[in-house]
């Protein structure tokens, strides 16, 4: 990640831009990722976990239009 300076740009905002490449590139969330070993099993788990987790978000939203398109027609 390069970040060139602006004409009159301090270094605050230049390290701001910086920083919010780094979060916007996936280099942080890359980074954390492989800061431990996880073994293939504790992988796994974390994988499910996660789908379980998207599958409930997934289900709530879709109960939630349900009940919002269906008070419409009343």
């Amino acid at each position: 990640m390069q970040v060139v300076a602006r004409d009159g740009e301090s270094i605050e905002e230049l390290l701001s831009r910086f920083k919010r490449g780094m979060v916007r590139s996936g280099i942080m969330r890359e980074l954390k990722k492989h800061r431990f070993y996880v073994g293939p099993s504790e992988q796994r788990r974390m994988k499910e976990k996660e789908a379980a987790r998207k599958l409930k978000r997934r289900r709530q939203k879709a109960a939630e239009r349900r009940h919002r398109s269906g008070s419409r027609g009343r």
